[in-house]
This record gives C-alpha cells, structure tokens and sequence, in this order.
C-alpha cells in the first residue's frame, strides 16, 4: 500500500471554456445504424449520404449507441478525416474543444518527448494524463507516457473516439484524464490506394494503402513518409552562429492480419514499426525515436449472446537524444550530453461481457483484468567542461514496473428511459530494480539502489442519462482515477537548454476526483450539447526550482504536489441543413 508522503499543500485552479463551432460530423446523432458483431465497421447512411456513428466502444468497453452513453464522447468519423488539412493525428484532433498537447505543439516541430495527450486542461506537461488506444492496444509510450502522434497514419484510420472524463475505471494508469482511441478502417473488398503532398520549407509527405479480404481471411499494409526541411525555431533578433533551421522525418509502416472462422469471431494480428528523427535547430540539439510493436487480438461473440474480447501485445522502444552547451552570444555550442533509452514491454487484457440480463431493466455485465510489464534505463554520456579525476562523465538510471488490474461493470437500461452505468477497478503496480549508477572519468562506477514501491488504487465510476423526450437527454457521472510515474519520472534526468531536471525515485501516483453534467438537444437538423465538468488533481507531480543544485547540478526535480482544481464548460454546436451541407 502507499505510504504517505505530501509536499506542502498547493492549490492550483485552472477554468477552461471550450466552444466548437467545426467538426460537423463530430458529436451526437439520432441516425439509425446496424452494428458489426465486433463494433467495428459503421454502416452506410444512405438517406444522409455519410456513414453514422451512432454506435462507440470506448466510452464503456461495450458497443453502444452514443446516445446511449453516459459519458460526453466525441467521434471524428472517416469522413471528417478525409476533409481535414490536418497532416498529422495531432494536428486533427487539436480542433476539438476537449483536446490540447503540450505546447500547443505540433507533432510536426515537437520532441518525441514533448508529444502528449491532455484532455479537459488536466494538468498540461509532456506526460500525458490520458491514455490513447489503436484497436484497443496502448499507444502512449510505457517508459515516459508521451506519444508518438506521428506513428497514427491518417490514412488507415475509420475513426476517434474520445472520451474526456476520468476513465480508471475500465483502463487503469494512463486513463487519469480520460480515453481516447483510433480505431483501424474495416478490411473489405481489395483496394489500394496513395496519397502525395507537398509544401513550403521543402516537406514532402507521402503514404499509401492497401488491403482486401478473401474468404475468412484479410490482410491490410499502411506505410507513410514525411520529411521537411524546417522553420529556424529562434527568432531573429536572437539568433547566433549556431541556429539553423530544424530539419525532421519520420517513416513508419504497419501490417494487419485478420481471420474471421465464423460470422461471430475474428482473430487479428498485427505488426507496426516506426521512426522519428528532429534536429531542434541548434547544434547538438536533437532526438530520435524508434518503435517496434506486435500483438494480437481475439473477439468472439455478439451484444445479444455476450463474448470474449482478449489482447496479448508488446514493443521495443528506444528515444535517443542530445544537449548542447551553448557559448554567450550563441555563437559557439559542444556537445554536453547524449541519452538512449531503450525500453521493452509486454502486457495482456482480457474481458467478458454477459448478454443481457433482465431484472428491473436490462443488464450487461461486463467483467476483466489486465497485466502489463514495462522495463527501461536511460543511459548518459556527459562532456563536462572540465575534467578530473572524479568528474561524472557517464550515468545510466532504470528499473521495472509491473501493474495488474481487475474491474467490474454494470451497463443497465432502466424503465423511465433512465440509462445507469456502474464500474469498480481495483489497480497495484510496483516500481522496482530501481538502480542509478554515475560512472567517473577514471572509471569508477557508483551504484545506488533504490527501494521497490508498491501502491494500489480504487477508481470507482457510476454515470446515469436520462432521455427525457425524443429531442432532450440529461446525463451526468462521477469518478476518481489515477496515473502511476513513469519510469521516465522516477529515474530519467533531462535538459532543455541550460536547465537540468532530476527524477525523483521517490514519487507516488496522481489521484483525480471529478464529475461532468450536461445535456443534448436536437430539433430541426439542429443540435446543442453542453457540458460542465469539475476535476480536483491531487499529487500533482510537476518539476519544482530547488532552492540550491544538486550534486549533478540539477536546479529542478520531479515532486508531488498539492491539488489543482481544473473546473470547465464545453459547448457542441452543430446544424444539419440538408444532405450535402
């Protein structure tokens, strides 16, 4: 269990108003829709001429209408994708009012490690407090929590779900803030298809598909490129020697594999690999990313008979990067340190959901438990500008973490039109074989072991929607959740610019209690939706200004702070005024 350990008590309270007046096909619709067994592929809309997303499996891990769920959910279907001008999945889902990265940045000029997730304004960082899926396998990176937004070709994706409120619940880590998932394009007849762009600052993108099904079986392959000389990211009027533009590329390709035995069951496998590269502009400031990932899925089942839905999944990873030590004026810059970080993980999932039960209403109950191994260290090079004998010029820092989660859910359609949800998770997860060595230019290496921790969380949720007439639903939900540190917190020191930030082996998870309330209105093609929320983050961690260096020089380090109250509106606006428009 976790042992209590409190910074100082900080309040911090961020509003946030968010108005969406885009997106057109994004949010709630009456439109009729049969669902594939497996809640995959939509069906055509012909009397609207777009297909309908009417039915979501995010929210609750079950099929479900989206004017069925409690929770505020958000779709950017297909066609909203193919609209877009949007170059990378960021850049995409950025327009909706319940989504940000950090910064603000673009995928495009961002770090590999600065690419995040937040939802709602929950504590914006690099660390994202959300968790993102791809066909219901974890995205967001085990080792540090950001995300590759970049390995999301466009092109192979049907649709985003998201669902922006605390989602512990039914995912555990990751989904303190909420979920959000891409959901892969159904495999159909064979067809093939490739796109080509081209832009200012010398970018090319390129990406290409192809996929088709015979009989029981289905294959799909999705590459895409992107490379861009780049903008120079410092201004003018501070520009020296040694600032330049900041070149980036990146490649990634993925393979699916799908067998269907029988009309109610479907085995997937698939493979992805992915790199990144971004020179930040400056002499000896850059990062690259790699990724390999595989796994495989089964479903079997249908909403009327209860299934099975299993996962087993894994990766390598590696994030390499490098500082520089920069001269006055910016004129001259060296090297002063260089980073790689290898990291492997493997996890599993596996759920039931009962076919209905009737009893007082009707009942789905749905019940699981999932595991994950993550394991990584941080390996620095440092090129101090003076040596002796017992100056540090190398150090490497890591350890395991292992999770494992159990949860139950009752999703019932009671009499009075009245939609109840109800889940209960329970979480423990251990940080262990922690270990920092610091190695001095004379060889001398000195380990320091750090003591494992185990904590465990309770992350209950209950929702009720209410439809009140044809055109008018209330919903409303509360919860808590929770995100573990990462690795990456716990023990990977990082610089930007002069700035040295220490891990803290020491840290305990961020716990969140909130609630949303809100309502839908649709009349005459047109609909409003509004939703208030109010979020309460406690044991925020944050990099806090130490009030002297530390021994590595380190002027900042990763604590646990006070609470930070994040309260919030968004309002959905959308009109409907005829079949095309």
């Amino acid at each position: 269990m976790r042992k209590e350990r409190r910074a100082p008590q900080r309040t911090l309270t961020a509003v946030s108003v968010a108005i969406a007046l885009t997106m057109a096909a994004v949010g709630r619709s009456a439109e009729p829709r049969t669902e594939a067994p497996d809640g995959g592929s939509p069906a055509a809309d012909a009397d609207a001429g777009f297909q309908s997303y009417q039915s979501v499996v995010t929210a609750l891990r079950l099929p479900r209408p989206l004017a069925d769920v409690p929770a505020a959910t958000i779709v950017v279907p297909r066609q909203e994708i193919e609209r877009s001008p949007a170059m990378t999945t960021d850049d995409l889902v950025r327009e909706l009012p319940s989504v940000s990265t950090f910064r603000g940045s673009s995928s495009l000029a961002a770090d590999p490690s600065s690419q995040s997730l937040n939802l709602r304004g929950l504590g914006p960082s690099a660390v994202s407090r959300a968790l993102l899926l791809e066909d219901g396998v974890p995205v967001n990176d085990p080792f540090g929590g950001w995300i590759y937004w970049r390995s999301l070709p466009m092109l192979g994706i049907d649709r985003i779900e998201i669902s922006p409120s605390g989602a512990s619940a039914l995912y555990g880590n990751f989904a303190l803030g909420g979920v959000a998932q891409v959901i892969s394009r159904p495999i159909g007849a064979p067809e093939a298809e490739a796109e080509v762009a081209g832009g200012s600052y010398d970018t090319l993108h390129a990406a290409a598909r192809g996929a088709g099904s015979w009989g029981p079986l289905g294959a799909e392959v999705v590459a895409e490129g992107l490379e861009s000389a780049g903008y120079a990211p410092v201004a003018p009027s501070e520009r020296g020697a040694i600032d330049g533009p900041a070149p980036n590329q990146d490649a990634n390709a993925s393979a699916r594999v799908e067998y269907r035995p029988s009309d109610d069951t479907v085995i997937r496998a698939f493979g992805r690999f992915f790199e990144e590269y971004l020179d930040a502009g400056t002499e000896f400031t850059s990062a690259r990313a790699r990724a390999a990932s595989y796994g495989a899925t089964l479903h079997s089942g249908t909403p009327s008979r209860g299934g099975w839905d299993a996962a087993l999944f894994g990766g390598n990873r590696e994030f390499d990067q490098a500082r520089p030590r920069i001269g006055p004026d910016r004129d001259t810059a060296s090297l002063a340190a260089t980073q790689e970080v290898p990291t492997d993980d493997q996890g599993a999932s596996l759920t039931y959901a009962t076919p209905p039960l009737h009893w007082a209403g009707e009942h789905t109950l749905l019940v699981g438990g999932d595991v994950r191994r993550v394991a990584g260290t941080a390996f620095q090079q440092l090129t101090p500008p003076k040596v002796g004998p017992g100056t540090v010029v190398g150090t490497s820092a890591g350890g395991e973490q292992g999770y494992a989660g159990l949860f139950a859910q009752d999703a019932a359609t009671l009499p009075a039109h009245l939609d109840l949800t109800a889940a209960l998770r329970f979480d423990a997860f251990r940080s262990d074989e922690g270990l920092a060595t610091a190695t001095t230019s004379a060889g001398q290496a000195t380990p320091t072991s750090y003591p494992d921790q185990t904590e465990a969380e309770v992350s209950p949720r209950i929702g009720l929607l209410e439809h009140v007439t044809d055109w008018l639903s209330l919903r409303a939900s509360g919860y808590r959740a929770f995100r573990a540190p990462t690795l990456d917190e716990l023990y990977r020191p990082f610089q930007v610019g002069t700035i040295l930030t220490d891990a803290n082996p020491a840290l305990h998870a961020e716990t969140l209690w909130g609630g949303e309330a809100g309502g839908e209105v649709a009349v005459a093609g047109l609909d409003v939706g509004v939703t208030g929320f109010w979020n309460v983050l406690d044991q925020l961690i944050d990099n806090v200004t130490l009030s002297a260096p530390l021994p590595d020089g380190a002027t900042r380090q990763r604590e646990n702070l006070g609470a930070a109250q994040v309260p919030g509106v968004e309002l959905n606006l959308g009109w409907r005024l005829g079949r095309d428009l």
